[in-house]
């Protein structure tokens, strides 16, 4: 089934486009998913509250029901301004997308990676938009962002009338640091949170988790009595994945929870043996360089 001139999906993933054209079904239930423990994220307490609603952290300091701690989410609320947010998309729409799986879009900017055989190369990485330094800037001012220095930035665009989400999935555990950045624009959107469901062998790359502390079990369950995380992700907001909810848990974004255009600035930063010091850095060290430019 060749889908590259319908849409951009591949293998089980599907948007409205190939689901009406193929009779496809998307690959993620979020019906099944609100039969499991789910709890909802409150940015101002760091709480975890019991229910679906991922609007909760609007209750603070009201909440009610059960409350519980996961430690590795953190929300900069309003982390640009409504100006800055307007010159910021003018300037990514000046700039051509490409059509990406799930119907998605996407500008992407890093270096090229091969995931499976952990090969790192140039590519056509030339650096990232002059008109978005001022995000990269700011990082140095939030205290989890310390020493935070950008390899990847990549804009994806999730838009209702396609039918775009994400799959659940862990971000690259070889190549990409522990710190997983997005910021998000245009609407709020919700990150739904799954325990990590070991399909095969280092998914993912976990073997180069570097904390073997964080590594997932091997029933598939982590020790935690939720099964889903819902973060509410503001417009304009800045989240910052770590620790458990970066390594433990798969991430993703339900088809239901995009009602508007919603456009997000992913970040990624290296693991420690590319960055100076590491054993890797001779591999890295252009790249290194050739993240300092803007264009």
């Amino acid at each position: 089934m060749d889908r590259s001139k319908l849409c951009g999906c591949k293998g089980v993933r599907t948007c409205f486009v190939c689901e009406k054209e193929f009779n496809l079904t998307p690959t993620v239930n979020s019906d099944s998913l609100k039969k499991l423990s789910n709890a909802s994220y409150c940015s101002y307490c760091n709480l975890l509250w019991s229910g679906w609603n991922a609007y909760e952290y609007k209750n603070h300091p009201n909440h009610t029901g059960t409350s519980y701690y996961l430690d590795g989410i953190f929300i900069e609320h309003e982390f640009i301004t409504e100006e800055e947010e307007t010159m910021l998309m003018k300037n990514l729409d000046a700039m051509p997308w490409d059509v990406s799986q799930s119907g998605r879009r996407k500008q992407n900017f890093g270096p090229k990676c091969n995931f499976k055989k952990r090969r790192l190369s140039m590519g056509n990485f030339n650096g990232f938009p002059l008109s978005t330094k001022f995000v990269q800037d700011r990082f140095d001012k939030i205290p989890i962002m310390k020493n935070y220095f950008t390899i990847e930035q990549c804009s994806l665009e999730y838009r209702p009338e396609m039918g775009a989400s994400i799959d659940p999935h862990v971000d690259d555990c070889w190549i990409w640091g522990e710190r997983i950045i997005t910021l998000s624009l245009q609407s709020d959107t919700v990150l739904t949170l799954t325990p990590h469901n070991i399909k095969y062998s280092n998914q993912y790359n976990i073997d180069y988790i570097p904390n073997v502390k964080c590594l997932p079990i091997p029933v598939n369950r982590v020790n935690y009595p939720i099964d889903v995380v819902r973060i509410l992700m503001p417009r304009r907001s800045l989240l910052v994945l770590y620790g458990k909810p970066r390594y433990l848990w798969e991430h993703c974004i339900l088809r239901e929870d995009i009602h508007e255009r919603r456009v997000c600035i992913a970040y990624r930063e290296f693991t420690p043996p590319y960055l100076k010091g590491g054993e890797k850095y001779t591999e890295s060290c252009d790249i290194l360089q050739k993240a300092k430019c803007f264009w």
